[in-house]
C-alpha cells in the first residue's frame, strides 16, 4: 500500500518527534578526587557564601553536616524527601508543622498517634486554632528559607 505524498512529511515528523523529545543522556561525572579545580569550586562556592554570609549559622551548619555524616543512605533519602515537601510547603503549612513537630517531641509514642489521627480528622479552621493554641517554640531560629528555584540556561 502506497500513502499519498501529502502524508508523508507528517508521519517522517511524527515519527522522528521522541528522538527530538528525549533529553539527552546525562553525562557521567566522576567520584570527586577526579573532579577538576573548577567543578570542585562550582559545588563549594554556594556553601561558601552561606558560611561566610552567616557566623551566628556556623554551628547549626557544622552540626548539620556532622549528622549528615552519619546518617544512613535510607536517613538521607527520608530527609531529602522531607526538605521536598518543605520546600513546597506554603507559609501556613509550615507553621503548622514546625506546631506540630514541637508538639510530637513532647508526647509518647501513643501520643503521637492520636495526636496524627486528630489533625487528619480537623478542618482547616480547626487546625489553624489548634496551631494558636500550641504554637511552635520562638526562642528556636526560623528555618532557613527554601533554595531558589533552578535556573534554566
Amino acid at each position: 500500500m502506497r500513502l499519498p505524498t501529502r502524508f508523508a512529511a507528517p508521519l517522517l515528523l511524527l515519527a522522528a518527534f521522541p528522538a527530538f523529545a528525549a533529553d539527552p543522556a546525562p553525562a557521567s561525572l566522576p567520584e570527586w578526587d577526579r573532579l577538576g579545580a573548577e567543578q570542585r569550586e562550582l559545588l563549594i562556592a554556594p556553601i561558601r557564601e552561606r558560611w561566610n554570609a552567616s557566623p551566628e549559622d556556623r554551628p547549626r551548619m557544622l552540626e548539620h553536616a556532622r549528622r549528615w555524616q552519619q546518617m544512613t543512605p535510607e536517613q538521607r533519602q527520608r530527609a531529602r524527601f522531607g526538605l521536598r515537601r518543605w520546600v513546597r510547603m506554603n507559609p501556613e503549612q509550615r507553621e503548622q508543622t514546625r506546631a506540630l513537630f514541637a508538639k510530637m517531641l513532647t508526647l509518647d509514642e501513643a501520643g503521637r498517634r492520636a495526636l496524627k489521627e486528630q489533625w487528619r480528622t480537623m478542618t482547616p479552621e480547626q487546625r489553624r486554632a489548634w496551631v494558636e493554641a500550641n504554637p511552635p517554640p520562638r526562642d528556636l531560629p526560623p528555618p532557613p528559607p527554601p533554595p531558589p528555584p533552578p535556573r534554566i540556561d
